[in-house]
């Protein structure tokens, strides 16, 4: 289907993702399956302003095409049976992969995988977070620095049967004052890598121009404002930060 028709063309509803606290539907445009979150159907929150949820998603999507890494599944605003809203096209992962997992502390997965919190479950046992040590992984935690994710949770990362990961749920984005919380927090302290430099290079570039004028239709001066100062710092410091500030460094709950 040529692109102009993912926005041109009918948006059929054909279900409902009741587990989300927005109204999420899937939906097909033509034979693409797409998933459209409405404007009109974002529930208030008390930290982010009302009706901006599906801009955010969109400026995340522009920003993980700066970085040149799909991190986002193609994602765009258009209007649709519930009136103007987000819309993704669908990604079906792989069930038999899981980058992130809840595993029994004394069976932790050897390498390739970093541990990140540990803690007890219902019945005291003693269970760690953790998540697997790959580039791709590692890309999206760059992503979610940038973007100030608030809400990075184990179930918004789609494990695709090729490798690569693709990261969802993006409303909870770009607020001006810190916010991440995340489950990736398995690379602390250590240092960036050629590409993700050269990747935060580019949204940076981005900004003083096509990119900066894109978001300027989505986002606050202030938000902008603090999304070119968590590039800069975080070009400059060249490392992963630790969590800072009274915010939660996880989201709750973890998945």
């Amino acid at each position: 289907m040529p692109a102009t028709d993912l926005v041109t063309a009918e948006l059929t509803l054909t279900g409902r993702l009741t587990t989300a606290s927005n109204a999420t539907f899937l939906g097909s445009i033509g034979d693409a399956t797409v998933v459209y979150k409405p404007v009109a159907g974002e529930a208030p929150l008390w930290d982010f302003p009302d009706g901006a949820l599906a801009y955010r998603e969109v400026s995340a999507y522009l920003i993980s095409e700066a970085l040149g890494w799909s991190v986002v599944p193609r994602t765009w605003l258009r209007d649709g049976p519930l009136g103007e809203g987000m819309v993704q096209l669908w990604q079906e992962q792989d069930p038999a992969q899981r980058a992130v997992d809840l595993v029994p502390t004394a069976d932790l997965p050897g390498s390739g995988w970093r541990s990140v919190l540990e803690g007890e479950d219902q019945s005291g046992q003693s269970i760690t977070l953790v998540h697997e040590d790959t580039p791709a992984l590692r890309r999206m935690a760059v992503f979610d620095l940038i973007v100030n994710n608030a809400d990075r949770k184990g179930d918004h990362i789609l494990a695709m049967a090729d490798g690569h990961r693709y990261g969802v749920d993006h409303g909870l984005t770009f607020h001006h004052e810190h916010k991440l919380r995340t489950v990736l927090w398995g690379w602390l302290g250590e240092a960036l890598t050629d590409e993700e430099r050269d990747g935060i290079d580019r949204v940076g570039d981005g900004l003083r121009g096509e990119l900066g004028r894109d978001l300027a239709e989505l986002l606050s001066a202030d938000e902008i404002a603090a999304l070119i100062a968590r590039c800069a710092q975080l070009r400059a410091s060249g490392r992963f930060p630790a969590p800072s500030g009274e915010m939660p460094a996880v989201p709750w709950p973890l998945f």
